[in-house]
């Protein structure tokens, strides 16, 4: 299937580039999202149209990124309390949504989805670099300490 790109996708493309993918992925996902249509002759001309529009919009969003990000880096480490057992395993675990909080509670601004942790939930106690991804060229590593209660 063939669509043209609204917005950048990392992997796949930026802004008016006509990519295959597969056929799930556009109908389930990257059309309902509105990050892409349908590579027809008339959404062709309808997106040439739109162009500028988008890339304007594109440039907006990795400008509020870049700010965003330069908060993140402000604010350098994030410090949870968690219960541990004497060994230094956490009974429970800290996921994204605790980081996030955190990260709020710090005066950053991060969405759930954009913390990138590949490996798992941390169940130990210790200091971690954890990845946000606030846009798709942008990603800022923050440090985050696990302490004792």
């Amino acid at each position: 299937m063939e669509v043209i790109l609204l917005e950048k996708l990392g992997k796949f493309g930026d802004i008016g580039d006509k990519v295959k993918v597969k056929a799930g992925y556009g109908r389930n996902y990257l059309i309902p999202k509105g990050k892409a249509v349908f590579a027809t002759d008339e959404n062709i001309a309808v997106f040439e149209s739109r162009r500028a529009e988008l890339e304007a919009n594109a440039r907006e969003r990795l400008d509020s990124a870049k700010i965003r990000a330069s908060k993140l880096a402000e604010i350098g480490a994030v410090k949870i309390k968690a219960i541990a057992g004497e060994e230094g395993k956490l009974f429970g675990s800290i996921g994204p949504k605790e980081i996030e909080q955190a990260i709020l509670g710090a005066g950053g601004e991060v969405a759930r989805s954009e913390i990138n942790l590949p490996e798992g939930s941390f169940r130990s106690l210790g200091s971690f670099e954890v990845d946000i991804k606030v846009h798709s060229d942008i990603v800022q590593t923050i440090s985050l300490i696990i302490e004792p209660q």
